[in-house]
């Protein structure tokens, strides 16, 4: 067993030991792969989404140098038809990009020190090649394979963390392409030395113009994963059975950590942050315990015009269009706001949903992170208003309409500025970010089935929130006492006639010629 050749199951059999969800039916789909032009997979997730888990379960699946049996005994694999046919077959090279960063002196020579500490091991382990004097891992794997008819497994996790640790460094990041091409590119030696690769990373691989820098591998990522979208994250059912187990509620799990939604798979949650939420027993922002605001702040407040614009529309809860086709697939090469976007969607910050090609806020939990960042941005009246929320909050359930038509009338004020609609939608955004973090504690609504029509806004409350529920209509150019009466019209069928006695009624006025708000609560 060694750190590169061959490491082994300990590193699985510790993920197993631990809160775990079984995934293991992945490894059924690699094994299709081969000896089929498909052997070759990218599978690009954000942090925290398991990446690491399955990249060791399939060290431990195809390591030749271990017994594996017992361990996948009970769980899905070993129930498929191919579990038995590559059991401990190959020869694995395991490759983690980050931690080995972190190991060198000097990342200009990552690509060169990574080979040698391989092949070093390589040759411990081959008789054939013990006094070689090949520098190339490529040839030195293809050498060995040649000599004695084995095939290697390859699998490199967080494969592209240099391009993220060295974003500017051209020349180390060719080199790199260079390295992963003469692994993979395909032909005769690579037929021979390579029975499947699987590389997991952040970001799906580098394009050059309109070019993949590896053509020859099938890509599943945030954008598009097509048959892997259950993999992604853990599945509705999953957490389901998590909640059940471990007695969490899962209403609110669903609420922190849901979100993410593809065409397989319509509810996806962030992992890591469901199992410390169960570890600790507590539902929290795990999202930014483990990373910075910094690198979400940078991004939003890059220079590209109508990114400000789509970032308010979705802190106000809105999806945009999203065109992700341009990005480059790495941290340096913005063109556009889409470049931007499709990066955060890439980094877990943002849904997409391949059907409409549109991009959401996922949860509460990534909500939070984002209303930190903008916090530390110089979008005043943005920042001033989630600040805020809290505040304006307590306001409107103590009554206090006129401090309401107030904060309410700043916010207003600052997303037409950016928005460039003057209109009851904007006057819409404009609320749900001046309530930005009522979200802990509420489901908001827009045009809510309420008997003889929609209710604007309806502030539903979550399962473990002591608020009152509220109902907003709003008005443009009459008054809010208008408002109060249309709600009252409505009456208070569906929904909202659970909470009849602990609603509060919220009427809200837009004068176009004044720019004044008013506002009228009343209890119902």
């Amino acid at each position: 067993m060694g750190l590169y050749l061959n490491p082994g199951k300990e590193s699985f059999q510790q993920i197993c030991n631990g809160i775990y969800v079984d995934k293991t039916d992945m490894i059924d789909y690699v094994n299709s792969t081969i000896g089929t032009p498909a052997k070759l997979t990218c599978f690009s997730r954000p942090r925290r989404f398991g990446k690491s888990f399955a990249a060791k379960m399939l060290c431990a699946y195809y390591d030749k140098s271990c017994d594996s049996r017992k361990l996948f005994e009970g769980l899905k694999i070993s129930k498929m038809e191919s579990f038995e046919k590559y059991l401990n077959k190959y020869n694995v090279i395991y490759l983690d990009i980050t931690w080995f960063i972190s190991t060198i002196e000097s990342i200009e020579n990552a690509v060169s020190d990574l080979q040698r500490c391989v092949i070093q091991e390589l040759k411990a382990s081959f008789p054939c090649v013990a006094n070689s004097g090949e520098t190339s891992l490529p040839r030195m794997l293809a050498d060995i394979s040649h000599k004695t008819k084995q095939k290697f497994v390859i699998i490199i996790d967080e494969w592209d963390a240099l391009f993220r640790e060295a974003k500017d460094d051209d020349n180390l990041q060719k080199e790199y392409v260079q390295l992963l091409r003469g692994l993979f590119k395909g032909g005769t030696a690579t037929d021979e030395t390579i029975a499947a690769a699987y590389m997991t990373g952040i970001l799906p691989i580098k394009k050059y113009g309109t070019e993949s820098a590896l053509t020859d591998f099938r890509e599943y990522t945030m954008t598009n994963p097509s048959r892997l979208a259950e993999y992604v994250g853990f599945t509705e059912d999953e957490v389901k059975a998590l909640c059940d187990k471990y007695q969490m509620d899962f209403e609110s799990m669903q609420t922190w950590y849901d979100g993410y939604s593809f065409n397989q798979i319509q509810h996806v949650y962030s992992p890591n942050s469901v199992m410390l939420a169960i570890w600790n027993q507590e539902f929290s922002n795990y999202w930014t315990a483990s990373e910075t605001y910094e690198s979400l702040k940078k991004y939003i407040e890059m220079d590209f015009d109508g990114l400000k614009g789509e970032i308010i529309s979705m802190l106000s809860g809105e999806a945009v269009r999203v065109r992700v086709s341009t990005f480059q697939n790495d941290m340096t090469s913005f063109n556009s706001k889409d470049d931007v976007l499709t990066l955060l969607i890439h980094l877990g910050y943002l849904a997409y949903d391949n059907k409409t090609q549109k991009a959401t806020i996922p949860n509460l939990e990534v909500a939070g992170a984002f209303g930190d960042a903008v916090g530390g941005t110089d979008w005043a009246y943005v920042a001033s208003a989630i600040k805020d929320s809290d505040d304006l909050l307590d306001a409107t359930i103590a009554g206090k309409a006129d401090k309401v038509a107030d904060a309410l009338e700043k916010a207003h004020e600052g997303v037409c500025s950016v928005l460039e609609y003057n209109n009851e939608a904007s006057l819409s955004a404009a609320i749900i970010l001046a309530y930005y973090t009522a979200r802990k504690h509420y489901e908001i609504v827009h045009e809510l089935p309420t008997g003889k029509g929609f209710a604007d806004l309806a502030f539903l409350p979550r399962k473990y929130s002591d608020y009152p529920a509220m109902v907003v209509e709003l008005k443009y150019n009459q008054d809010a006492d208008t408002a109060i009466r249309q709600i009252k019209e409505k009456r208070y069928d569906g929904k909202l006639k659970d909470y009849f006695g602990n609603l509060l009624m919220v009427g809200i006025n837009y004068d176009k010629e004044t720019k004044k708000h008013t506002c009228v609560i009343e209890k119902a």
